[in-house]
């Protein structure tokens, strides 16, 4: 049984397994890199080890500094949080051969979910649908350009190796095509050392929704249901939501069928999620396995009451899951914004530097996973993610009045943050009627309705201070002192 897990990562999701591990009785080990020497998570683990300078390469990315860790600390398992290794087979399979319990897929398994030809192989082969492109890796620019002629323009150059929105052009001719050929190529060469890039379909007024799922090493494998993912900023997700607005039952159960079987297709063991495109028409089509727990897996929890990092550690200790399909029930609604250190009206550039001053939201159902504190600071060294604020309601209208809320009550200083776009998404009227797609940003307009808002905002300030002024004025003392409100006309004069 595990007894010391070393967390291979920083931030608010090293913070959120050591919370689990504390509850299991299970110790903790925490890495960090020099600009983490007064982060949270090295304050709260048992024990805390320097692996190096702080650009990733040289730290979070040291596979063998992190093993070296590994071996000293005595931990016997390794978490790898998601980003930087979680995905990384190499690293998984170095755990393996020192025989120290990596908290996620087996090696083997997380080679095939990362080479996406050879997982949509899989995946057609146990009658999973997948996105119209190319049967295999395209050879060049005129290969492409071919297969694009015959699905149909528009079309997604991907690399296989890319991930996150990375090594992915979406192109409308064979002029674009021969151009984007060469930067992805570029992109992914210099991303992973390799290149290898696929043409699919692009599929026009998308929502993107994905499967939570669950498989232990005696075969048992489960769905926990979906998250809508559909509000994007180039194919990086803003905000999720569960239940999705439209799967209902029937699509649910039909959907999860599929997610276990993509499950069984590539052995896979552990927590993972099983993402999907979901075209105009209702058709899904699978697009990728992410062998990792997600960013936006608290929405999960809050909807199905279950601690998935503990249910992570069971199934790497060999336990069965204790639950089957039929066991497990959708309870209300969840929604996750993901709170970013960037300034919209830069394209979403990346804010960096101290944070004097922080106000982390709270309330009845109202949860935030954060790494900030009155002090901190912001790395420019590492991902805009600063907070995942959730709420859960009963209705999706409870959810969502919280989340507003909580988004107010939300105060980081010193960097400028994705808040004040999310206010303005959660109070549009096709984000209430759940009109979403991968495009929503676009379509509805949403940065001009941002700037609408703030200038609202800052109106209504400017007047509230007027007001303000002039009731604290002199003059207006002087002129109301001993009147009555029977023979007094100075509200009148105010207006």
């Amino acid at each position: 049984m595990i007894e010391k897990v070393l967390i291979a990562n920083r931030g608010e999701i090293a913070l959120r397994v050591i919370k689990t591990c504390k509850a299991l009785g299970i110790k903790t080990v925490a890495v960090y890199s020099d600009e983490d020497t007064t982060s949270l998570h090295v304050k709260q683990a048992n024990e805390a080890y320097h692996i190096g300078e702080a650009a990733p390469a040289k730290s979070y990315l040291n596979q063998e500094k992190i093993l070296d860790v590994m071996l000293s600390s005595g931990a016997d398992a390794v978490h790898p949080g998601y980003g930087f290794l979680s995905e990384n087979d190499d690293f998984a399979n170095l755990c393996e051969k020192n025989k120290i319990t990596f908290i996620g897929p087996s090696s083997k398994s997380m080679n095939l979910c990362g080479d996406k030809m050879e997982c949509k192989a899989a995946m057609l082969k146990a009658k999973v649908p997948t996105v119209p492109g190319s049967p295999g890796l395209v050879k060049d620019a005129d290969d492409a350009i071919k297969i694009a002629n015959d699905i149909g323009y528009p079309v997604l150059l991907k690399s296989v190796f890319g991930g996150g929105g990375r090594g992915i052009r979406l192109v409308t001719n064979d002029k674009e095509l021969r151009e984007a050929f060469e930067s992805v190529t570029a992109e992914s060469i210099s991303a992973v050392g390799k290149s290898a890039i696929i043409v699919e379909k692009f599929l026009e007024k998308t929502r993107h929704i994905e499967y939570q799922m669950a498989r232990d090493k005696h075969g048992n494998a489960v769905h926990i249901f979906e998250r809508e993912c559909s509000i994007q900023r180039r194919n990086q997700k803003l905000i999720e939501q569960t239940p999705s607005p439209i799967v209902d039952q029937e699509t649910r159960d039909r959907i999860g069928d599929l997610v276990v079987k993509a499950a069984e297709a590539v052995d896979y063991t552990n927590l993972g999620t099983a993402e999907f495109l979901r075209a105009d028409s209702g058709d899904f089509y699978f697009i990728e396995i992410n062998a990792r727990l997600q960013v936006e897996h608290p929405i999960t929890e809050l909807v199905s009451g279950l601690d998935l990092v503990k249910l992570q550690i069971d199934i790497a200790n060999g336990e069965p899951l204790p639950f089957k399909q039929s066991d497990l029930k959708m309870n209300g609604y969840a929604i996750e914004c993901r709170i970013n250190a960037e300034d919209t009206f830069l394209d979403f550039a990346p804010s960096t530097g101290p944070v004097p001053d922080v106000t982390i939201p709270a309330g009845p159902s109202v949860r935030c996973d954060t790494y900030l504190y009155p002090g901190c600071t912001v790395s420019p060294f590492y991902d805009s993610l600063m907070a995942k604020l959730c709420t859960w309601g009963q209705t999706f209208e409870e959810s969502r009045t919280r989340m507003l809320n909580a988004l107010n009550d939300f105060y980081i200083q010193g960097v400028e943050t994705s808040i004040p776009l999310y206010k303005t998404i959660l109070k549009s009227e096709e984000y209430k009627k759940g009109q979403l797609s991968t495009d929503f940003l676009k379509r509805f307009d949403m940065i001009e309705k941002l700037k609408k808002d703030l200038k609202n905002e800052k109106l209504e300030k400017s007047e509230a201070a007027l007001a303000a002024a002039i009731i604290h004025s002199e003059y207006f003392k002087s002129r109301v002192q001993g009147s009555t409100m029977n023979n007094l006309n100075w509200k009148n004069k105010l207006d």
